[in-house]
Order: structure tokens, then sequence, then C-alpha cells
């Protein structure tokens, strides 16, 4: 085990494939301000990440963990990205300046992470959910997760058979498992069914994939549904009405039925009309085409630019209150200029 010492924090253990972030203090920056910047300072680094002046340790297993000077603990929070893989940090970073504990979690593409989605443990994820719950600076006794895209329906699948989940964000999620089997105990969900001859091709020669996954309501489909009936935590389903990625709105709708169905809480669900795949943090360009790393090609993702725009913001400010209501933390979102 080793340790790097600073202000305020130090790492405590080796984590592999995960950025944590926490909550410094409440200093805000202007959007132009929206590049990493690096202070040097005598024996530490100051990483500035957007509103969120930081200290960051890393090891060779790539684990960041970012120091505080204001007293904790704080609530904590998993964070997911989609199928283009990797450790993204930047959503973390800002909401660790909203008084969160933020852990950005890799679970492919990365270091010597599996290379694909055909086969994923949700062990691994447990693990992540465990130390985080288990950290002095997390309040308890549960975490939050937070999805976008194949992220959301991994954070649903962790919610339904994982411990210690108390609230759940997804953002454009599925309720069926994607792009390979999820195994867990024994237990296995296979990937949903498609039909590449369902995808159409746009005027400007990129694909729309809206069509391309078997219907979560096909008899065929039922074993890679996810078990949200299951789960204890809150939900809040954060839809754009105008995702062509996939049928988010029907898929928000689906899990609310299951969980209602067995006597569960019904989920939150905001829609939001012109609003395409990729909800970002307030101010990102809206993402109107990308390579999608499943498909092999380019892919439109839907939306209008300024309904995007407004709902970024909407959503933003949504998902703080959701998370502070549910994990104990402050009763808003904490008054930033992002």
């Amino acid at each position: 085990m080793q340790f790097a010492e600073g202000i305020g924090c130090r790492r405590e253990l080796d984590l592999a494939y995960a950025a944590v972030w926490i909550f410094e203090d409440k200093r805000s920056f202007s959007i132009s301000d929206c590049q990493y910047k690096t202070l040097t300072l005598p024996n530490r680094q100051q990483q500035i990440a957007f509103d969120t002046p930081a200290k960051s340790f890393r090891n060779n297993l790539d684990l960041c963990f970012v120091s505080f000077q204001e007293p904790g603990p704080f609530p904590g929070i998993v964070d997911i990205f989609g199928a283009g893989g990797g450790l993204l940090e930047y959503r973390a970073s800002l909401l660790a300046g909203k008084g969160f504990a933020v852990m950005a979690l890799a679970y492919y593409k990365y270091e010597d992470l599996p290379k694909s989605l055909e086969t994923l443990h949700l062990e691994y994820f447990e693990e992540a959910v465990n130390y985080l719950r288990n950290h002095p600076q997390v309040k308890g006794p549960g975490v939050g997760l937070l999805g976008i895209s194949k992220g959301g329906d991994l954070c649903l699948s962790m919610a339904s058979f994982l411990k210690g989940i108390t609230a759940a964000v997804i953002i454009n999620g599925s309720v069926i498992n994607v792009g390979g089997a999820l195994h867990y105990k024994g237990e296995t969900l296979p990937p949903i069914g498609l039909d590449p001859k369902r995808v159409k091709v746009t005027e400007d020669g990129f694909a729309d994939i809206l069509d391309a996954l078997n219907s979560p309501l096909e008899e065929s489909s039922q074993k890679s549904i996810i078990p949200v009936e299951r789960a204890e935590s809150a939900f809040l389903f954060l839809v754009g009405q105008e995702d062509r990625n996939w049928k988010s709105e029907l898929y928000a709708n689906e899990a609310s039925k299951r969980l209602q169905a067995c006597g569960k809480e019904k989920p939150q669900i905001i829609c939001y009309p012109g609003t395409g795949h990729y909800i970002e943090p307030p101010y990102f360009p809206m993402c109107r085409v990308s390579m999608h790393s499943l498909v092999g090609r380019p892919v439109i993702w839907g939306g209008e630019p300024r309904a995007h725009a407004m709902a970024q913001v909407d959503a933003w400010k949504q998902m703080q209150i959701f998370f502070h209501k549910h994990l104990g933390g402050a009763k808003g979102p904490i008054p930033l200029k992002l």
C-alpha cells in the first residue's frame, strides 16, 4: 500500500481504473476557465478542473484521488460513461464542486481492462461501490450512481443487483442489457438482439441506429431486461425526446412500469423535447454526430442545439437536487456559475 501525502488528503489504497474527486471549496470560475490548469505550489500540485480546485494523486494503476479543504464527509457518487470507454473525469470533477465525492470509473478500453463489451462482470463495479461506501470522507450508508448511455444500463444493473445503492440518475439509458453479456454471481444478462438491416442512412451519409435494437417488449428480449424491480434505490431518468441512439423514453417508461408493478416507488422521469442523446453538463456543445464504437461508423445522436443546451442546464440542476435529497447533502444545488 502506497501513500501520497498532501494538504488535507492522502491516497489510502490502490484502486485501479478509477478517478475519485472530492469537493474542496466553492470558488467559481467563468466558462472561459473551462480548461485544465496546473498550479505548482511548494511540495504539491493543485489541479483546477472547471470550478473544482483539486489535488490529484495518480499511480500506475491510474487511481486519481483529489484532496479537499472543506470538512467532509460528502455524499458519494460513482460516475459511469458510455460505450466509448476510457476514463473520463470532467463530469466527476464538476460534480465534486457541488458538494459530492465522485468516483469516475472506467470499465473497458482502458489500460488492461477488457477491450470490448463482450463480457463484463458486475463484481468489478461492486468493488468500486464498496470502496466509495467505506471511505471515511463519504457519507453513508449508501451511495449514488450516475450513468449515461451504456453507463445508464450499467447503473440500472448495479442498482438492481448490488447493495448500498441509494439513488441513481440515468441519462438516456436502457432498461435492457446492451453490447455484451453481464455476469454476477451465477446470473447472466445476455445482450439484447439487433438487426443491422434496420440501420438507416441520412442524406449526409451518417447512420441512424434508432431502430436497430430489438424491442424490450418482444418475447425474445425478456432475458435481457434488467430486473429493476429488485432495486431499493430512488431513480431519476433524464430523457432526450429526440435521442437517435435508442428509444430512451420507452426504456424509462418500461422501467417505471416494472418498478410500480412490484410495489416500488414511481421513479422521477424528466423528458426534454428537442434534446438528443448526449446530455452533458451545461455549456458543453451538442454532439450531433460522432463515431459509435459499437457500430464502427459515425452515427447521429439527435437534438436541436437550442433545446439541447437548455436541457443540459436544467438536467444539471435536477440531478444535483435529486442526489442531495436522497444522499443527505445540501438542500439544493450549490449556486455556482456552472
